[in-house]
């Protein structure tokens, strides 16, 4: 059996490319599709020496630094790639790898992070952050955003069964494609975190500072708990915001290593997450330190945090984007943190290993041929994938 893993871009390895390389895993001997490859040397240990085929815009001026801004041409640029000799087309999507041509004898499962973000929902906020509310750059990008919806629609039918990585993303395939998606949810090394019993009296918050993510929030939220102690780790275009609220008892770290990171998330007394997320990694990393989680009470963290009304209890969630809902969240953790146990923390983690993911996938390609067993050799693709 012939497969083929198409990847939207490789730049650095982060969310995406943690799935991507539990695909490789799976398919040790499957050809890898990129638009653009410029995966820095130290981090490419994951492609496990694979050369990538990419598309057009590799040879592109400044595209290792522009590559974004060539999202215009990136629909043409994935359906150039000829795939008709492969069995199994597997893409793993949150902006156009999802679109590539296949056809009537190929099996095409999509792993979808997102639909295009800045294209459906969530375009007001990327034009306003861009800049590009008005003018004459602003009626181009929404024009040619525009353009990417109709396309994106309309690819996906090309998709024989979508996967989603929560729960929130699947309900977004529905109202974008209207199709149904299975979930499985992305792996997280929850191997690489141990639990710590003792926890000392500080909270943690630690994110990329850019505006989703709210960290000037918890900042405030804290600046206004002079009694509660917070680490920030973290850096990007917000430092300024967050340190606008700093006070006696706000210390930030700015960008740190992961072991300091990992060290204070098995110290801390709960870890405070503010955005909206479509999965979030950090809670569940948090967790498999043993470590709560107070956490805005939308997207992915309400199937990654068990809140309080449920059995073996992981966190606390909150209602409302704002600092109040997060100082009030804070107090109701502080009143009943006894029941959330550090060993329940690390047993729910555990749901979201790379073990996990990888059986979770390969049932869902066994299934999913199983079904479409008509297409191509059903016994041979079955062998392998078990």
């Amino acid at each position: 059996m012939k497969v083929a893993i198409v990847h939207d871009w490789l730049t650095s390895y982060a969310g995406s490319e943690k799935v991507l390389e539990q695909m490789i895993l799976i398919f040790p001997e499957a050809e890898i599709y990129s638009l653009v490859d410029f995966m820095p040397e130290k981090d490419r240990g994951f492609l496990r020496g694979k050369n990538v085929h990419t598309s057009f815009i590799q040879k592109m001026p400044l595209a290792k630094k522009k590559y974004r801004q060539y999202l215009p041409l990136m629909p043409l640029a994935i359906e150039q790639f000829d795939l008709s000799s492969y069995d199994l087309i597997l893409s793993s999507s949150h902006a156009v790898a999802k679109g590539v041509i296949t056809g009537p004898d190929q099996l095409h499962i999509s792993y979808v992070h997102s639909p295009i973000r800045y294209a459906w929902d969530m375009q007001p906020q990327y034009l306003r952050e861009s800049g590009l509310q008005k003018g004459i750059k602003g009626t181009m990008a929404k024009v040619i955003l525009s353009r990417i919806r109709m396309w994106d629609y309309r690819t996906s039918n090309g998709v024989d069964h979508f996967v989603a990585n929560s729960q929130f993303i699947a309900n977004r395939i529905w109202k974008v494609y209207r199709r149904e998606a299975s979930v499985i949810y992305p792996p997280v090394n929850v191997a690489a975190f141990s639990v710590k019993e003792e926890k000392e009296d500080f909270y943690l918050t630690a994110s990329r500072m850019v505006p989703y993510k709210k960290m000037d929030m918890i900042a405030e939220a804290f600046s206004q708990m002079p009694d509660k102690k917070l680490v920030i780790i973290g850096d990007g275009p917000d430092m300024e915001k967050v340190k606008k609220h700093q006070t006696p008892n706000i210390q930030i770290l700015g960008y740190q290593a992961d072991h300091v990171l990992v060290d204070h998330m098995q110290r801390a007394k709960a870890f405070v997450f503010a955005a909206e997320e479509d999965f979030g990694i950090t809670p569940v990393e948090a967790q498999a330190c043993g470590t709560p989680v107070i956490a805005y009470g939308k997207g992915g963290a309400l199937e990654t945090v068990k809140g309080l009304d449920e059995i073996a209890p992981t966190g606390v969630f909150y209602s409302e984007q704002s600092p109040a809902a997060i100082r009030a969240a804070v107090q109701r953790f502080e009143q009943e943190k006894s029941k959330i146990l550090p060993a329940n923390c690390r047993k729910n983690a555990m749901r979201f290993s790379p073990e996990v993911f990888r059986q979770n996938l390969q049932t869902h390609i066994h299934n999913k041929q199983h079904e479409d067993g008509r297409r191509f050799g059903a016994e041979r693709m079955i062998t392998r994938v078990l």
